[in-house]
């Protein structure tokens, strides 16, 4: 029974004809002006080529045809396919197939497809080329000193810009396929004397169960459908367009998935603490490294928490002593405290989305009207007040020093909970709301790895190299929270 379901639906013939109306008809020859069928006469046999204009390195094909052109009709009478393939198609990558539906499904993604009358197979010339951009620096990724090339759309340029920096032999490339109708390509990349063996598996099974018509935003649809959490905003993977900053996850047990068409892979597994972490840190010493890892850690605290404190503080001044009674607003406005923020919230979102979609040439147009409605005309009007305005702009500082884009809206949602909170319940929501965003973060876990480690768990050795950032000679274990292979770096 094995063998008969693995037989099929439409094999191939060693009828050109047969063969060459069914992939006309599947491949849409009439129908698409940039699926070409192209019939060929070589070495007295007919043959059809099938491929995609624009996918097509035109100057192999030329090299082929001129090639077969060159063959006398008595070189192929014997042995037809074996010649062809060993001899007379000088190419690197040239596959065989008896499968017709593969044959469509593999011209769609670029190769091309020779049907030969009077063979009951089909040849798969990989001779394909995409349309790509240089590896450019990744803009939300930037540093000072350290390589400037990133990762681009197409996957074969991101595994070679990987194997360039990682030339272990035990570094695994693993191929799939994702999509009824789309036909996604995706490559699961890990070291595999380093990585978790259960962990390598997990992420393959989970990519092989997603039952989808195709992948419309790349990375982001398989990161919803491996980390089974629809509604937490809490980035389960990380996402990095930086081949220097996947290679050191690999080399401490992650896995690596890349999907075709995106600039961006994603890093798994990863806690909270991976968020945090950013390239400039280590092509600095590592005392200034360590500087600016403080530096982004009071950004993100401040993100998170100052508004809060400063509104509790506001509306309860009794809870200050003495010496801090100044904190808090001269004048309440117009307007309820909660309220302008909450506006001014929502403000700086819409500024942010207006920043991403408008031109370059327009963008400093756009600045000055943000400085002068929100900065200069909103209070003189009354609608906010400076100190609104000032911690406001503190912890949209402390939201952009997050290297995570996803961490950083994930704790502005955060900050917007625990400021209505406060609002309502006072001193209990400020409290409350702080011990539930910390138990809910305790609870989670990708794959398996607990969100908060070391942190919950508490690991004293692995939570002193997240708060600081030590010298490289001095971190020879890996995290054992991965259970790598090999421990010792």
């Amino acid at each position: 029974m094995g063998n008969e379901t693995e037989k099929p639906k439409h094999p191939v013939t060693s009828n050109l004809d047969e063969n060459a109306s069914y992939l006309k008809d599947a491949l849409g020859v009439d129908k698409s002006f940039d699926v070409i069928k192209i019939d060929l006469e070589y070495v007295g046999r007919n043959m059809a080529m099938f491929l995609i204009d624009g996918l097509v390195k035109d100057d192999i094909l030329h090299l082929l045809m001129k090639f077969l052109a060159k063959q006398d009709e008595s070189t192929l009478k014997v042995d037809t396919l074996e010649k062809l393939l060993k001899t007379y198609i000088p190419y690197v990558e040239v596959e065989t197939t008896d499968d017709l539906d593969k044959v469509v499904d593999t011209v769609l993604a670029g190769p091309t497809a020779l049907v030969i009358d009077g063979i009951d197979k089909v040849i798969l010339i990989d001779a394909r080329t995409y349309p790509v951009r240089g590896p450019e620096e990744p803009d939300i990724e930037r540093v000072v000193r350290g390589s400037r090339d990133g990762y681009v759309e197409t996957i074969v340029f991101n595994t070679a810009l990987t194997r360039r920096r990682v030339r272990d032999k035990s570094l695994r490339m693993e191929y799939q396929q994702v999509g009824r109708r789309s036909k996604t390509d995706i490559v699961v990349c890990y070291i595999e004397d380093i990585a978790d063996k259960k962990h390598v598996e997990d992420v393959k099974k989970a990519i092989s169960k997603i039952d989808t018509d195709g992948l419309p935003m790349g990375e982001k649809t398989i990161e919803e459908y491996i980390s089974g959490r629809h509604w937490n905003p809490y980035p389960v993977v990380r996402y990095t367009e930086r081949p220097d900053t996947a290679a050191v996850h690999l080399y401490e047990g992650h896995i690596i998935i890349m999907v075709d068409g995106s600039p961006s892979v994603l890093i798994t597994p990863t806690t909270f603490w991976h968020h945090m972490q950013h390239a400039e840190e280590y092509r600095n010493s590592p005392s200034a490294g360590l500087y600016l890892r403080l530096v982004r850690y009071i950004g993100v605290w401040a993100s998170l928490f100052l508004l809060p404190l400063w509104y509790l503080f506001a509306v309860h001044p009794e809870l200050l002593p003495e010496e801090l009674k100044f904190i808090g607003p001269n004048d309440n406005g117009r307007l309820p405290l909660i309220l302008q923020f909450f506006l001014i919230e929502i403000g700086i979102d819409l500024l942010r989305m207006a920043a991403i979609h408008t031109p370059t040439s327009l963008a400093t147009a756009l600045g000055l009207v943000a400085a002068m409605l929100i900065g200069q005309v909103a209070v003189e009007v009354g609608l906010f007040t400076n100190e609104v305005i000032l911690y406001l702009a503190i912890a949209a500082i402390g939201t952009f020093s997050t290297p995570s884009y996803e961490m950083s809206l994930a704790n502005r949602l955060a900050r917007l909970f625990i400021l209505a909170a406060t609002s309502i319940f006072g001193v209990i929501g400020f409290v409350g709301s702080i011990t539930m965003w910390i138990l809910f973060l305790a609870r989670m876990k990708s794959f398996n790895v607990p969100y908060l480690w070391p942190f919950v768990p508490f690991s004293y050795r692995a939570f002193k190299d997240v708060l600081f950032r030590a010298p490289i000679p001095l971190k020879r274990k890996r995290p054992a929270v991965l259970h790598p292979r090999d421990p010792d770096k």
